[in-house]
């Protein structure tokens, strides 16, 4: 196999990976230093001063935090903080691949902002709980219900008490998901001045890829057995047997599997593909993807369906889930939205439906939007030109919120 096709299905398993067998030892059940952690590896690597932070939720779940407090000249700057939160399996880290000069944590560090990246329960940084192990199956018991109503709290409430200012915020992909959550219900908007969205990912119900409608199924239908591991970790024997499978079902060429399951990326370097191999994937919870194989199917936006209207009633008292109205979101509240014609997880149609009906009548002026002709899912935090088509335009934008 070639290697850009080597990469490309390495990377796809960065991306939809599943979990090892039972009994095994996580590859990522080990407790973090500060020797190995992120600022050492990658940020302070690049002349940046860098601080790590830890953060309990709630529910007990430690994350990890980097504050990246003074640009490369070692100058303190004098705008407000920023919260940066990535998407699914992956962490932090996937902010700060490409050239410093071309990654959005360093162009606000030297832009005088005060920089904080989050990282979700079950990654690397942010394995830990005051009372569960990663070994244990209720360590797992999560989806992005938990990861908005708890993670992003937490880190939001950090930094706000930390700083003593309200933040802005940026999230890719997953990160995007949460925050709309939270919008939704009026959660965090007394600390939070604005938010850029990037691949924003609401409803699901134009994915194009018959693969990844195939996933979505096949996740539902073994449900039951996908549950009982718990962690879905990218790199087993079975997450190899369901890819065979997808691939063989739907038909498709699985030599380019970013292609198949994000939709082509313009801009990005095999460099920086080799980096994100050196520090990714990232695990995260079965009941997690089953939620998103839920969104997909259902075609709502809805908290966790536990399959039965008894739990249903048990968790919710009503017989179904909760839906998330994006229609709900504040009016005042400034959004901006960045999406790409070639992204087929945040399909145009579907990132169009939430900016022409749920936010139909958002404030003029509060709600601004970039469509890229070239972007797939992966070019809004890791392209080449990333700077010059999102990130000076999130600059301008938190500049007048």
């Amino acid at each position: 196999m070639p290697r850009s096709n080597i990469l490309f299905a390495l990377l796809f398993i960065v991306l939809l990976g599943l979990s090892e067998a039972p009994g095994r030892r996580s590859l990522y059940a080990f407790a973090s230093s500060s020797s190995d952690g992120i600022c050492k590896s990658m940020i302070e690597t690049q002349g940046y001063p860098c601080q790590e932070h830890k953060v309990t939720t709630e529910d007990g779940y430690i994350l990890s935090m980097q504050r990246i407090v003074v640009g490369q000249s070692g100058s303190k700057g004098d705008k407000p903080p920023v919260l940066l939160q990535h998407g699914v399996l992956a962490d932090a880290i996937t902010w700060v691949l490409a050239p410093y000069n071309k990654s959005l944590p360093f162009i606000l560090a030297d832009n005088g902002y005060d920089v904080w990246l989050g990282n979700t329960r079950g990654t690397k940084y942010s394995n830990g709980h005051t009372s569960l192990s990663t070994s244990d199956k209720a360590y797992w018991e999560w989806s992005w219900d938990e990861l908005s109503s708890y993670d992003l709290h937490a880190l939001v409430q950090y930094v706000y008490n930390h700083t003593g200012q309200k933040l802005y915020y940026a999230g890719h992909s997953q990160g995007t998901l949460i925050a709309l959550a939270a919008f939704s219900q009026k959660n965090l908007l007394n600390m939070i001045r604005s938010a850029a969205l990037f691949a924003p990912i609401a409803h699901l119900n134009n994915i194009p890829s018959p693969a990844i409608q195939l996933a979505a199924r096949s996740l539902l239908a073994t449900a039951l057995y996908w549950l009982k591991l718990g962690e879905f970790i990218p790199k087993s024997q079975e997450v190899r047997q369901l890819i065979g499978t997808i691939c063989n079902s739907s038909g498709t060429n699985c030599s380019d599997l970013v292609k198949l399951f994000t939709g082509p990326s313009c801009c990005i370097s095999f460099t920086t593909i080799d980096t994100l191999l050196l520090h990714e994937p990232q695990p995260t919870a079965t009941k997690n993807l089953i939620h998103f194989s839920q969104v997909v199917s259902t075609r709502k936006i809805a908290k966790y369906d536990y399959g039965n209207p008894i739990q249903n009633m048990q968790h919710y008292g009503q017989l179904n889930p909760p839906q998330y109205n994006m229609a709900s979101i504040p009016k005042d509240f400034p959004l901006f939205l960045c999406y790409g014609k070639n992204d087929i997880l945040a399909d145009v149609k579907d990132v169009e439906f939430l900016i022409n009906n749920d936010l139909k009548d958002h404030d003029k002026g509060k709600l601004e939007v970039v469509y890229s002709e070239e972007y797939g899912h992966l070019d809004f935090i890791m392209a080449s030109n990333a700077k010059e088509v999102v990130y000076e335009p999130v600059l301008d934008f938190f500049k007048r919120t």
